[in-house]
């Protein structure tokens, strides 16, 4: 497993093909949920060919299932937010962990701002629903810490119910179809375009860099 805070990521050379951010309230093929709205709207952009992957990927999905997007671009100051909350979280929870032990741990929930994902509109969170809006069951919540689901927010996890399961390999099966990578930690975490998918996939540079 590789984890954002690995050096191989931060190595990945950084370009910007100047693709532009796409916002998801003018695209009616993709459903789009509200709860990690804000007032900017930031949320609600993705960059061009991410959305162009995602229509592929809903088209690959069997009938009345739905992608269900819940955040797409994400400013600097809200990841560095992010993680530094997360961060002080588990240095109250853990006082006897290292240093190195809860910047690690923390990378395995939200990124490093540095190389973060979701701050070059490359990264979407989302999940599977119905053609109601029904969200399917995924074995975690989305956004689920590793912390308080026992690692059941990993994409493989061993412990969540076989439904669960077979609606994780669907909703992975459409995805990395469409291109996309995941972050193993977290079942609803798929990028292109970034330091990440970049390592993952063997490319010599991103195709985009902060937004």
């Amino acid at each position: 497993m590789i984890l954002l805070c690995d050096p191989r990521v931060a190595a990945v050379p950084g370009a910007d093909d100047g693709e532009p951010l796409i916002d998801l309230r003018q695209v009616p093929e993709l459903r789009l949920d509200g709860r990690a709205a804000d007032p900017a709207g930031a949320y609600a952009r993705l960059r061009k060919g991410v959305v162009d992957r995602l229509l592929t990927a809903q088209n690959a999905l069997p009938d009345r299932l739905h992608l269900l997007v819940i955040e797409g671009y994400r400013p600097y100051q809200a990841q560095l937010d992010i993680f530094t909350g997360y961060h002080d979280e588990l240095r109250r929870n853990h006082p006897e962990w290292l240093p190195q032990r809860v910047y690690e741990e923390t990378t395995k929930f939200v990124s490093p701002v540095e190389v973060a994902p979701h701050s070059t509109g490359g990264a979407v969170d989302l999940t599977l629903c119905t053609s109601d809006g029904t969200e399917l069951d995924m074995g975690t919540t989305v956004d689920a810490t590793p912390e308080a689901s026992g690692n059941a927010c990993f994409t493989a996890a061993p412990t969540i119910g076989g439904v669960a399961r077979r609606n994780r390999r669907t909703l992975v099966d459409a995805l990395t179809g469409a291109g996309l990578v995941n972050y193993p930690t977290e079942w609803w975490h798929w990028s292109y375009g970034d330091r990440y998918w970049a390592l993952l996939t063997g490319a010599p540079h991103t195709r985009y860099g902060p937004v």
